[in-house]
């Protein structure tokens, strides 16, 4: 049995008890989450990596607490927004990373390929569509 695990395949929660939970993706993941259908999963952190090469169509934040945005691949712009002005941060080297602060609206671009690696608060995640 390979101890070896895809970040962007199975996403790992990060209990306060001491333990790392493995869950594997779904199509319906985030759907269920949002419709509380992963209660523990609102304790902890969640570790996760996407894949993307366009714009994301929301704005999302984080009332449970801070975020860490981390790139893997690529490169990608990460947008913040607090107090209505935006803040555009490049990534652009592999390991390069931003904490979100609490409570401050995100989203990111990318015109080519880019990988990212989450580190997020398990309670609450608020999403708004882009444009508003």
């Amino acid at each position: 049995m390979s101890l070896v695990k895809d970040i962007l395949s199975t996403y790992l929660h990060f209990q306060g008890i001491g333990r790392v939970n493995p869950i594997p993706l779904s199509e319906s993941f985030w759907e269920e989450v949002a419709a509380g259908n992963h209660p523990e999963l609102e304790q902890g952190r969640l570790m996760s990596a996407f894949t993307f090469s366009e714009p994301w169509a929301m704005w999302e934040r984080h009332p449970a607490g801070e975020e860490l945005v981390m790139l893997l691949s690529g490169v990608a712009t990460l947008i913040l927004e607090e107090s209505g002005q935006e803040q555009t941060i490049q990534l652009s080297s592999p390991g390069s990373y931003v904490v979100v602060p609490k409570n401050v609206w995100h989203t990111a671009r990318a015109d080519a390929p880019v990988t990212m690696l989450f580190l997020t608060p398990g309670a609450g995640t608020e999403h708004r569509p882009v444009g508003t």
